[in-house]
């Protein structure tokens, strides 16, 4: 599996391709990682356009992307998402926290209407 990285202003984007599994999941952990601690990072986009294969250890490695960026005060953004991992995330129950908006987020754009 390959990440391709880049951070502009406060959006850091990445690029999956290839397999997301047992002995590459650490990889996009680390490249997530490493951009939030460059600082100033509000958004997270991950790519999955060329994602292969997503298993178990994948899935797990999204659930700790997720933790880590919600820690950070930052958005994910699962873009692209191939069916086979959208069916992964349905049959697992993920798919709505790992897409869905912070609560503050929601919180926020609720206050705006009062």
């Amino acid at each position: 599996m390959t990440c391709t990285r880049v951070v502009d202003g406060g959006t850091a984007s990445v690029a999956v391709a290839g397999d997301l599994a047992y002995d590459t999941g650490d990889v996009l952990l680390a490249t997530v990682v490493d951009a939030l601690e460059e600082g100033g990072v509000t958004d997270v986009r991950i790519d999955f356009a060329c994602l292969e294969l997503c298993d178990s250890y994948g899935l797990a490695t999204l659930l700790m992307i997720h933790r880590r960026v919600v820690q950070a005060g930052a958005r994910l953004h699962l873009e692209n998402r191939p069916t086979t991992l959208e069916r992964l995330m349905r049959r697992t129950n993920t798919l709505g926290h790992l897409t869905s908006t912070p609560a503050a987020d929601r919180m926020d754009r609720l206050d705006r209407f009062d």
